[in-house]
């Protein structure tokens, strides 16, 4: 753990972030108002080792491997803000952070089209067979001439069924337009449009020759994906996942998978991560198993940090604040008769479209409100009142 800027401004509050080498110009930004500590270590912190690095911050800036619960606000008390650097919230406990009157942001616009890259890519990779085609070219272990060899899924021309149809998911489906693919979603909320058709998830899973999932984790959305939709699925299917792995039952993927239920699957994200070495999804020879690079591309990448700093702490103000006293101008309104630092940012915490999907009656994510433009970052995840 590392600690930068000066001391000798004693009011400045402190913002802790979970990764010292947080890409782009997000940790500079931060030194302008604030005492910045540092995660430095090549390992993420266990929880002790976050609730020490967070002990008398305000801010704090994490990523999805960085659980924020119950014990870590408890132990934390001077914490405000928490950022995360990328869409997805579930390590975020959102009714711990209500209780402690937490403002909470995520990043979703900055890494939109790369994780869609990816989708498609595994789309790719599975339906065309090519990690065992890489393996048996590293091995030799192939026969020229073999007019039944490694023989796959076309992908132009076949139909791509998405469930989540959020900022993502319409990312996909500008994609596979470009293989001729029909689209369907299976969003309730969202209407049929020139990218995809609506169906119900039901029809829409045994109609479509590829499934894509782009929904959030929750309550509503964990095992959406089980064994009955899996079986609903045509055997010459293949089910891509780049959202979070807890939304396909991952053992009764594993069951589809060996008795040929689907053809195949492509999956950034598992329920466990890392997968354990010898978990039997890896030993499968039609299943794609990426170790969750969604992002990970060279300009995302730089440009995800500066974002999630943008949830700016102000120092606490030098005389108490009461209730009759005058708003500051752009003060959130959950900061009045409050004594605590509060954002001095606040329209990026209060004013925003919250473009992170929400789960729909059939826990298919629902739009943005914005009809699918992508917002500025970082969005409210949950405003405390």
């Amino acid at each position: 753990m590392s600690a930068s800027g000066s001391d000798e401004i004693d009011e400045r509050p402190i913002v802790a972030v979970t990764r010292g080498d947080l890409p782009g110009a997000g940790v500079e930004r931060l030194h302008r108002f604030a005492r910045v500590v540092t995660w430095d270590a090549a390992t993420r912190p266990t929880p002790n080792e976050l609730a020490a690095l967070c002990a008398h911050a305000t801010g704090l800036i994490c990523q999805s491997t960085d659980h924020i619960d119950e014990a870590l606000l408890t132990a934390c008390p001077d914490l405000r803000v928490v950022s995360t650097i990328g869409v997805g919230y579930d390590h975020f406990d959102l009714a711990a952070l209500g209780r402690h009157r937490i403002a909470a942001g995520n990043t979703p616009g900055v890494l939109t089209e790369t994780t869609a890259d990816l989708a498609f890519a595994l789309i790719l990779a599975a339906g065309r067979r090519l990690q065992e085609g890489i393996d048996l070219a590293r091995s030799g272990a192939w026969r020229p001439g073999d007019i039944n060899f490694l023989l796959g899924q076309d992908i132009h021309g076949a139909t791509l069924g998405i469930v989540g149809y959020g900022a993502i998911g319409r990312a996909v489906a500008r994609r596979a337009h470009g293989f001729g693919m029909r689209v369907l979603h299976c969003t309730d909320s969202a209407p049929s449009d020139d990218l995809a058709t609506h169906s119900p998830m039901k029809d829409m899973l045994g109609a479509s020759d590829f499934v894509s999932v782009h929904v959030p984790l929750n309550d509503r959305t964990a095992g959406l994906i089980g064994a009955a939709e899996l079986a609903t699925m045509k055997p010459s299917a293949v089910l891509v996942n780049t959202a979070r792995g807890g939304v396909v039952d991952q053992d009764a993927l594993i069951r589809a998978l060996r008795q040929q239920e689907i053809f195949a699957a492509g999956l950034d994200v598992t329920a466990l991560e890392p997968t354990p070495a010898g978990d039997a999804l890896l030993a499968l020879p039609n299943c794609v198993v990426l170790p969750h690079i969604g992002s990970a591309s060279l300009a995302t990448t730089s440009s995800r940090g500066s974002p999630a700093t943008r949830c700016r702490i102000r120092s606490p103000p030098r005389r108490a604040e009461t209730a009759d006293s005058p708003e500051e101008p752009g003060t959130p309104h959950n900061s009045r008769k409050r004594k605590e630092h509060s954002c001095c940012q606040p329209a990026l915490i209060r004013s925003i479209p919250r473009c992170s999907p929400t789960p729909g009656p059939e826990g298919c994510s629902t739009s943005p409100p914005d009809g699918g433009r992508e917002c500025r970052s970082p969005t409210p995840i949950r405003r405390s009142r």
